[in-house]
């Protein structure tokens, strides 16, 4: 079987020749109907195969989010066993020690900025930053009909397959 860009490729050139008078039509209605139906079988292979990608493709996401939530559930826990430890250290007044395969040691963590209220911020410790285009109001303006000079709607196609 030939493969879709040979059928194609000879689905083209049939035009190509359909204008030729010295050709007989029906040869190329023949030729036509074939080509169709191989184009048909080869679609319906490739709509399989699409199928069976999107398929495997969304069983990969569906198990990147049960190990992402497992992953989420670990850390957690073992959260919660490193703030049991620090406190059980506080309380017996055990804020460093080694045993034969870790050292244990309560510290001053680095300096961490609370921001209280953003407004009285002095204009000195803002980071300027290019405004964003609104991207769904530009549209839905243009939906209206009305023109910008700084953009405009294209419409595409796409293959959906049912």
């Amino acid at each position: 079987m030939a493969t879709m860009y040979e059928l194609t490729t000879e689905y083209k050139e049939l035009l190509a020749l359909a204008g030729d008078p010295d050709i007989d039509p029906e040869a190329i209605t023949d030729t036509l109907e074939a080509i169709n139906g191989e184009i048909e079988i080869k679609a319906e292979n490739t709509a399989v195969i699409i199928n069976e990608l999107t398929s495997e493709a969304a069983k990969i996401k569906a198990e990147e989010a049960r190990l992402s939530e497992r992953r989420k559930a670990i850390e957690g826990h073992a959260a919660r066993l490193k703030d049991g430890l620090y406190n059980a250290m506080k309380t017996v007044g055990r804020e460093k020690f080694k045993t034969t395969l870790f050292s244990f040691n309560i510290q001053m963590n680095p300096v961490k900025l609370i921001i209280d209220d953003e407004s009285k911020i002095p204009k000195k410790y803002l980071i300027a930053q290019a405004p964003k285009v609104d991207n769904a109001a530009s549209k839905e303006y243009l939906k209206t009909g009305k023109t910008v000079k700084y953009a405009h709607l294209e419409q595409t196609e796409g293959l959906r397959i049912k």
